[in-house]
């Protein structure tokens, strides 16, 4: 069908369905005759096929209906008349990343999009991020949600207009037409999406003929793992485990699935199979129904046009509205709810493709409009009780239940207000959570939770989060509707209090233990999610003091009526101290009791409000205290007791109980109201009756009024407790006044208090803090408005993170007794003060604070302290101490006693000091010293008694404290100032503590002095012994010490020193011989290491690397193609991949070793999960010392100690010249049967010959190399040969990922590879880090090195010689023509140093003979080297000058030798090339050459200096010297001349023609036309790649992240590749690959080639590295990325604003750098021992 014809076609038909007398049925007959010729057919079309129908015949003529023209001309009609929405309404995908702001969001919930927030104000605000749950949408450009800023520069409207809805309304005719559509189809939409299984089709869509075809549909749900589902699949439709898992997976995404097409018949029997297979398994069956084929068609074509409806809606604001009017219309029979209530109310029976259409529906429309979304509100409260109950008994997630949306709506604040007047939603939402917890209401009308269903409850629970958005934002006006319908709501509110007060009580088991521990946690989480609720309605309440009048009383009366249970016993009269108290008995310890008492805690709080606002509430009639009181005291007493393990039988239900009383989640309304109501029945009660009554509750009453004694130990313990924990209420009563209402402190106030305890305690990270403080509804804690006041901040290190400690001034502050302490916090803070004092030289009294003043309503608690029965108690208190009778008193009861009597007296003091004598009332301090009745000794006598008892040492300081606190009081009373005794005791100890420090000072000083003569006098004696020793040299030093001859002694000193200093050559150094001992570490036996002795071995860990590939992502295999040309024999300058092997350093014996790991395999096997950390079957184990992870052993093999010959070494040094030993080599190359075997070479001599005149000496023969020196080989002990197999064996099989195999002719290579590129890979990390190259390497480090150096050396004596020449040989063909091999590597093929390692190591070969085994002499050897390391360093010139592209300018000056001989170079190479060179001054050639060799040359100096022992130049030693410095010291030691281009200069004769050679390869011309690519020099330094500064902008990054390899929009973890930058697609089915026949993830697969699988990657909405070592092994690691306060935030729980720390990201690449990556997983792996094992591999 032509494009025309199309569009032609759709527009008749539009004008056919417009002129119909019934549009509606005449798009109904169509439909019914085009989709289920589309949808649902017999053989499945291609998507692409199916979408170009939707299209083309059913979208195409819908549009042109809605247009009434072409669609696209009608389109661009409308963008012209009309300016886009301002509101974003992004809907949020599960995990997306969503930012708050906290400074101006109304409520936590109000979220921005990333790319709003991007553009918004909110980025340099205080904001969070966090991921979202799904379903939200952005709330950019919504007026309500934000302070200010509520659009980002994307949605401003430029003009400031509030949200206009008819900015641009439609024609007439256009709106009409709409209309008519939209009612059609959204109505043929709803009838589909609400389908019942037996429906029938109705009569304008039932097709002519109804074919026998239908669909067996499978649901998802919750019960059922994916393994039940394609398990029963594979059983029921007979699929195979591919097909059924493509089924399940869509199943769980989508929701359902077809899973069969057939006949009626062969569908229900395979929905019998399924539903009876599945009931095996979990006990629901699954759920699936059989759909006629053209219903089915019908359903998926309404889902598709679910997402049409969306696309047109946001054409235009119009179009919107003609939607939601239709949406929201009523329905014409009135028993029918509207369109989009009846979606709503089908919503848990529809299946999760199709809710998330008709929630991204509702989004996209009635959202996005003000009318509309109050309309909807509406309905939606109007069903909320229906909703909610479907919601309940569905199994789905609440992110696709339609009961999410409440966030949407109820947050608003005018919409809130709205609904609370015209449908009581306050009222609707209790009566919801009352209806469903009506079942667990027993028969006295209380909950009791006794065998729950924690998941529907946890459902039911989620409904308080609505009632939680209601409350958000309080009225700021009060209209008459709004103050009835609240109030009507909070009464609704109370009777579920009402429910709750007194629920569960408990009683004190005797005897024995409680049999089945009580359900507890129900109640609790009641509590935790009133918590706020609670909060909230007490702030309305406080907005508005007729409101607040009225809820008080109704709380009063519900409480009344809550608290008429009868007392079982007849109220009595008590008495003491000539007080009485009338009132009923009870017994906490004996008569049930709860935890639960909502309504008394809410009353306190309204109470405290009331009193603000100056209401007078004392009058008795009105408020019973003793009646008000009872209960909160009973609970007090129950933790009071709890916590004197009087409880213990009850068991751990209620140890969690009474701790969440009191911790930081619950205490808001629980304990500290319960405080507040004891303080309010403390204010009005006379005082002596409300001690009294805290004397009966506590069951001490009569301990105190002494008619009780006892010997029993447990029941003593028992009251001494109860006396604490009586005595610590007493205090809390009278001291904790910072609440806002008891007296005038602000919030700030009270968040600056508790901040300050906490940092009491210990100095704490800012997580801790907010930990530890309690939440507003918002989640705010307002520590970032107070911490600045109270504490300073300190920075972490590159570990750990940052602390606030508190501020010195703020310290007289601290309270020991605080309320919020818990037991364990009280004791810490105590002994951190005390500690602190002490180190202040102050003393250890720890006095009360002085707390703020009461309010009026609170001042008369006061009393409390100068009553009469407090002056008894603490009388009695103190007495049983002075008495000192040890088990009727405790150091902790008088620490109270004390700090109750310190209360006192500041009390007495502040108000003596605020007004005359006369006028104050409260005479503690002077019943204190009254004389009592009935023991005859004051609490001021006893005081002065018990600060001699030798038990209470500890509080000796704070009786002193005590007693002058009662002569300033006395001295205050009589208007006189303290007496001076007072104040010379005072100033006593001050001067005694000075004393004390100056004598300590002295002592000191003096045992310095004498320390020091000490040393001095020995240093003397050995100075004298030494002059002794050496008398030669001191007998013609003149006594004066005046110049005279011994300079000369000193010179040449220092000119052997110079020479020494030379590793190689005829003018080498000597080795010096060191004995070394060392002790095992497994035995502890010392040992020294030598040839013969038994062999120690080093702990030591191989492991392939990519650190320093200049080819990230390329990792070449290793051809065994039988020539050895390629790697390993070669390795090529990219260093693509080589094989490190590093040591932690630790030293055991052979046999040692091969004990431990015989035990640790033994061991192993039998743990669980231990093969986690170690891979047993490749030799895996952990350093026994260190825990390093480690996989060989390196043998110790002890340098040969040397005294070099240098006359015999220069008589040689005359005949062995560079030439000759050319010829000699060759000679002895073409001569070896090994070589001559092979058959691809023929020995060319005539190259060779031609030179023979040059050396005047006769043709060199097969064995002239043997004429300038040979020795024995060394031997060695069998343990210690037996080690180097092991540890070769190791490098090999490690390194080629090859089964192991001692006599492979490649294991050699392999031990030279890794000396090489560990050495480079050392030398990488200290240029990196600046450090020298000698001297700054840990002693590990340098033991690990010099051992594999001489582990290479030594390797060659155990395997055959004759591959070793033939390897020889191979290497040497790069540099010389000696033989010549069909594929010999270009110059620009070969990495250098590798190669130069190569030869030294292997040359000693070539001195074999077939009947003795010959090595060369140390001179030989220097010769050798020399000759070596010359020729690889001209080659490696050559091949930096012939990479080279671009030279570095050098600013003109005369020119140097250098420059000379480097341009005379640089013409030479540039005949040989033809000219292919870019021109370049001498100056700049040289520059660059001399850039390009360092590192080889630092390489070289590494390696020479562990081969040979001799000392390197101390300029090595030191950072500080000059570059070139460096570089003439380098080249001294390595015998090379400074200018390195004189090397050309002195061997021109044998270089000319290798020259030629080596220029004239066809791989060198390939790379100088640029048609090969080539490393550069030097080379390029890895690094891991640059991260953001900002987390947010990798968080974008993320977002933007597409996975190439799946179309859907599913939640994806982007995973950050931190080696190259990649950004990777982790965890997910799509991006799985096959890696050696298993499936793995997107990084394993990744770091296989990237890392040679070692991996280190970010994940970035997870926020965390992921550390990987191979398939198996992973571990995470916390990221660079640290918040303002200087901590990390995995998963980003907490979502502060996060910034890159560099030091961090620095130590990482150290990590990476130092190939540390394996050990800190083995680490990681051994901390947390995991019980199961993390897929690594599907990561």
């Amino acid at each position: 069908m032509a494009e025309g014809e199309k569009s032609l076609d759709g527009l008749e038909l539009s004008k056919e369905w417009l002129d119909a007398a019934d549009s509606r049925a005449e798009l109904l007959r169509y439909l019914k005759e085009q989709v289920p010729q589309i949808f649902c057919l017999k053989t499945e079309s291609s998507p692409q096929e199916e979408e170009e129908l939707i299209q083309s015949r059913l979208f195409h003529p819908l549009e042109c209906f809605l247009f009434g023209e072409d669609p696209q001309e009608g389109l661009e009609k409308l963008k012209q008349g009309c300016t886009s929405s301002q509101l974003c309404g992004r809907v949020f995908k599960e995990g997306e990343t969503v930012y708050s702001c906290r400074d101006c969001a109304i409520d936590p919930t109000c979220v921005l999009c990333m790319d709003c927030f991007q553009g918004s104000v909110h980025k340099s605000h205080r904001y969070k991020m966090h991921a979202s749950s799904g379903g939200g949408f952005c709330d950019c450009g919504d007026v309500e949600a934000w302070k200010i800023g509520p659009c980002c520069s994307k949605h401003d409207p430029g003009a400031a207009t509030a949200m206009v809805t008819d900015e641009c309304s439609l024609e007439p005719e256009l709106y009409e037409r709409a209309e008519k559509l939209f009612r059609g189809l959204l109505h043929y939409v709803t009838d589909f999406l609400v389908w019942e299984e037996s429906l029938e089709l109705s009569s304008e869509l039932q097709p002519r003929t109804k074919d026998n075809a239908y669909y067996c549909v499978l649901y998802n749900d919750e019960h059922h793992s994916y393994d039940h589902v394609i398990y029963t699949l594979q059983r029921s439709v007979n699929c195979n485990e591919a097909e059924a898992q493509t089924h399940t997976a869509l199943i769980d995404k989508e929701g359902r699935r077809a899973v069969k097409r057939g006949t009626l018949r062969s569908c229900q029997q395979a929905k019998d199979l399924i539903r009876s297979n599945s009931e095996h398994i979990s006990l629901q069956p699954l759920r699936v129904e059989i759909l006629h084929a053209a219903v089915m068609a019908h359903q998926t074509f309404a889902l598709r046009l679910g997402s049409w409806f969306q696309k047109i809606i946001s054409y235009s604001v119009g179009f919107r509205q003609a939607f939601c009017q239709v949406a929201l219309q009523p329905n014409t029979d009135s028993d029918r709810p509207c369109l989009i209530s009846r979606l709503m109310l089908h919503d848990a029976r529809m299946f999760k493709g199709a809710r998330k259409i008709v929630h991204e529906l509702i989004f996209c429309s009635m959202l996005m409009e003000t009318e509309f979304k109050r309309l909807f509100a509406i309905e939606f409260t109007k069903h909320f009780k229906q909703l909610q109950k479907d919601f309940i008994n569905d199994d789905h997630e609440r992110s696709i239940s339609i009961t999410a949306l409440s966030v949407q709506i109820f947050t608003v604040p005018t919409l809130a207000r709205q609904l609370i007047e015209e449908a009581n939603v306050i009222k609707v939402i209790v009566d919801t959570v009352m209806e469903l917890l009506r079942e667990h209401l027993d028969v006295s009308n209380r909950f009791f939770f006794l065998g729950y269903n924690s998941d529907k409850f946890s459902r039911i629970q989620v409904i308080f989060h609505d009632l939680r958005y209601i409350l958000i934002s309080k009225p700021s006006v009060w209209t008459e509707e709004l103050r009835t319908q609240f109030i009507e709501g909070f009464k609704v509110f109370l009777g579920l209090l009402k429910c709750m007060q007194g629920m569960e009580e408990v009683k004190r088991q005797f005897g024995q233990h409680i049999a089945v521990e009580p359900e507890w946690e129900a109640g609790f989480s009641l509590q935790i999610q009133l918590r706020h609720i609670l909060a909230m309605f007490q702030d309305w309440c406080s907005s508005d003091d007729e409101i607040l009048m009225l809820a008080f009383q109704e709380c009063k009366k519900v409480l009344m009526q809550c608290n008429n249970q009868p007392f079982h016993r007849k109220a009595t009269d008590y008495y003491m101290c000539k007080h009485i108290l009338h009132v009923q008995p009870y017994k906490v310890s004996q008569q049930p009791v709860s935890i639960h008492l909502p309504i008394s805690r809410l009353l306190a709080g309204l109470y405290v409000l009331l009193c603000r606002t100056g209401a007078r509430l004392d009058d008795p009639e009105i408020f019973d205290h003793i009646q008000m009181v009872e209960h909160p005291l009973r609970c007090v007493v129950l933790a009071a007791q709890v916590s004197a393990e009087m409880w213990r039988r009850n068991g751990l239900s209620l140890v969690s109980q009474v701790y969440y009383y009191q911790d930081v989640k619950c205490r808001d309304e629980m304990y500290d109201k319960d405080i507040v109501m004891l303080q309010i029945a403390a204010s009005s009660m006379e005082p002596n009756h409300f001690l009294m009554l805290i004397l009966l509750r506590f069951e001490l009453f009569d301990y105190f009024n002494g008619s009780c004694s006892s010997k029993d130990q447990d029941e003593l313990t028992q009251w001494n407790r109860l006396t604490e924990e009586m005595l610590y209420l007493l205090i809390v009563i009278v001291g904790e006044r910072y609440v806002p209402g008891v007296s005038q402190v602000t919030k700030e106030d009270v968040t600056m208090r508790e901040v300050i305890h906490l940092l009491c305690i210990e100095p704490m990270a800012h997580s801790s803090l907010v930990k530890g403080l309690p939440e507003n509804e918002s989640h705010e804690t307002g520590l970032e408005t107070v911490i600045t006041k109270v504490a300073t901040f300190k920075k972490p290190g590159v570990s750990g993170h940052g602390l606030y400690e508190v501020k010195k001034e703020h310290l007289v502050e601290f309270n020991p007794f605080f309320y919020h302490y818990s037991r364990s916090q009280h004791s810490k803070a105590e002994e951190s003060q005390k500690k602190r004092r002490t180190q202040e030289s102050n003393d250890k009294a720890l006095p009360p604070p002085v707390p703020p003043p009461f309010c009026p309503a609170f001042s008369r608690i006061v009393r409390l302290l100068c009553c009469d029965i407090i002056i008894h108690i603490l009388r009695r208190v103190l007495q049983r101490a002075a008495e000192d009778r040890a088990t009727h008193w405790t150091e902790a009861m008088i620490q109270r006693a004390l700090h109750l009597i310190g209360q006192a007296l500041l009390e007495e003091k502040t108000q003596l000091e605020d007004s005359t004598v006369e006028e104050v009332t409260f005479d503690f301090s002077l019943k204190a010293r009254k004389i009592g009745s009935e023991h005859g000794k004051s609490v001021f006598l006893l005081l002065s008694k018990i600060k001699a008892v030798p038990s209470l040492e500890a509080q000796k300081d704070m009786v002193k404290w005590v007693l002058q606190m009662f002569e300033i009081v006395k001295c205050l009373r009589e208007k006189s100032s303290p007496t001076a005794s007072m104040s010379v005791e005072a100033a006593k100890p001050e001067e005694s503590a000075q004393d004390k420090e100056k004598a300590e000072r002295k002592r000191k000083a003096e045992a310095a002095k004498l320390h020091r003569q000490k040393i001095m006098a020995q240093m003397s004696a050995m100075q004298k012994n030494f002059i002794e020793s050496n008398k030669m040299l001191y007998d013609n030093m003149p006594e004066s010490g005046v110049q005279g001859e011994p300079v000369t002694a000193t010179e040449s000193c220092a000119m052997e020193q110079m020479e020494l200093c030379v590793a190689i050559g005829p003018q080498r150094g000597s080795t010096p011989s060191e004995r070394e001992v060392l002790t095992c570490i497994l035995c502890q036996e010392e040992q020294e290491v030598a040839a013969q002795a038994q062999a120690m071995v080093l702990t030591a860990c191989v492991q392939r690397s990519t650190v320093l590939t200049q080819c990230r992502g390329k990792i070449p295999t290793s051809r065994e193609d039988g020539t050895g040309t390629s790697y390993p024999v070669f390795m090529p300058p990219e260093l693509a991949v080589g094989t490190h092997t590093g040591s932690c350093g630790h030293v055991m014996h052979a046999t040692c070793w091969q004990k431990y790991f015989e035990a640790v395999q033994n061991t192993t096997r039998n743990r669980l999960h231990a093969e986690l950390i170690i891979d047993l079957e490749n030799g895996e184990y952990l350093c026994p010392l260190c825990k390093s992870l480690c996989n060989t052993v390196v043998p110790l093999i002890p340098l040969e100690p040397l005294t070099f010959n240098y006359e015999n070494a220069e008589i040689i040094g005359q005949h062995l010249t560079l030439p000759r030993w050319i010829q000699i080599l060759s000679a002895r190359v073409k001569g070896l049967k090994s070589v001559t075997q092979d058959n691809d070479c023929n020995t060319e001599g005539s190259s060779v010959d031609g030179d023979t005149g040059l050396c005047g000496e006769g043709q060199p023969d097969f064995r002239s190399i043997l004429s300038y020196g040979v020795q024995e080989p060394r031997k060695f002990s069998d343990s210690i040969v037996e080690m180097l197999v092991v540890c070769a064996t190791t490098v090999h099989r490690v390194g080629l990922q090859t089964a192991p195999n001692e006599l492979c002719p490649r294991v050699p290579l392999m031990v030279w590879n890794t000396c090489a590129f560990t050495i480079q890979a050392i030398e990488n990390i200290l240029q990196e880090e600046d450090k020298p190259l000698f001297g700054s390497l840990q002693n590990r480090q340098l033991a690990g090195l010099k051992a594999i150096v001489q582990f290479s050396a030594t390797q060659r004596l155990k395997s055959s010689q004759a591959v070793i020449q033939r390897h020889f040989t191979n290497m040497l063909g790069v540099l010389l023509p000696v033989v010549s091999r069909n594929n010999t590597p270009s110059l620009l093929e070969v990495d250098f140093f590798h190669l130069l390692v190569g030869l030294v190591l292997s040359i000693p070969s070539l001195y074999q003979e077939e009947a003795v085994d010959l090595q060369p002499s140390a001179v030989s050897s220097a010769y050798n080297h020399l000759h070596i390391l010359h020729l690889v360093t001209m080659a490696h010139i050559l091949q930096i000058l012939l990479s080279s592209t671009d030279f570095p300018a050098v600013a003109g000056g005369e020119e140097t030798e250098e420059a000379k001989a480097a341009s005379e170079l640089w013409t030479t190479v540039s005949q040989h090339t033809g000219r292919l060179l870019p021109d370049a001054s001498g100056s700049s050639v040289a520059e660059q050459v001399k850039r390009g060799i360092e590192p080889f040359l630092r390489c070289a100096a590494l390696f020479f200096s562990c081969l040979t022992g001799v000392h390197p130049p101390e300029e090595l030693f030191n950072a500080a010297v000059t570059p070139q410095g460096q570089m003439e010291a380098l080249c001294s030691y390595l015998a090379l001349p400074s200018n390195v281009f004189q090397l050309f200069q002195e061997h021109r004769e044998p270089v000319t023609p290798l020259l030629q050679r080596w220029c004239g390869s066809p791989a060198v011309t390939k790379t100088l036309k640029g048609k090969v690519q080539t490393v550069r020099y030097p080379r390029r330094r890895n690094r891991l790649i640059d991260l953001p500064e900002d987390y947010s902008a990798l968080l974008n990054q993320a977002s933007h992240f597409q996975c190439p390899k799946s179309t859907d929009d599913e939640r994806k973890h982007p995973t950050l590749c931190l080696f190259c930058g990649a950004m990777l697609c982790s965890q997910s089915p799509c991006c799985l690959s096959q890696l050696d026949g298993e499936d793995v993830g997107a990084c394993t697969a990744h770091a296989a080639t990237c890392g040679a699988g070692v991996g280190m990657f970010l994940r970035v909405r997870e926020c965390e590295i992921v550390l990987m070592a191979s398939k198996t092994r992973g571990s995470t690691y916390p990221a660079p990325y640290l918040d303002d306060y200087g901590e990390t935030d995995p998963h980003l729980g907490r979502g502060n604003p996060l910034h890159l720390c560099p030091e961090r990201y620095r130590k990482l690449n150290q990590l990476w750098q130092q190939h540390c990556i394996l050990e800190e997983i083995a680490r990681s792996l051994e901390v947390v021992n995991v019980m199961f094992a993390f897929e690594w591999q599907m990561l």
